[in-house]
């Protein structure tokens, strides 16, 4: 007897995510969350967590906490 072919092309799980950094799990309450979400529109970004990762970026930049010369 022939083996049958799989055509099975799915792939299980869950997609990629942005990375394997330390996932760092953060309450905002709605006086923050709000002003986030113009910012982020303003700033371009899609996500809240692309928009959180610009902003902090930015911010450890302009405090001297990272290196700016890195782009």
């Amino acid at each position: 007897m022939a083996k049958s072919i799989s055509d099975n092309t799915k792939k299980r799980g869950r997609p990629a995510t942005t990375g394997t950094g330390t996932l760092v799990g953060v309450r905002l309450l709605p006086d923050l969350i709000d002003p986030l979400d113009h910012a982020g529109a303003e700033l371009g970004e899609k996500t809240r967590p692309e928009a959180i990762r610009h902003i902090l970026r930015d911010w450890l930049k302009r405090a001297g906490y990272l290196d700016s010369s890195k782009d």
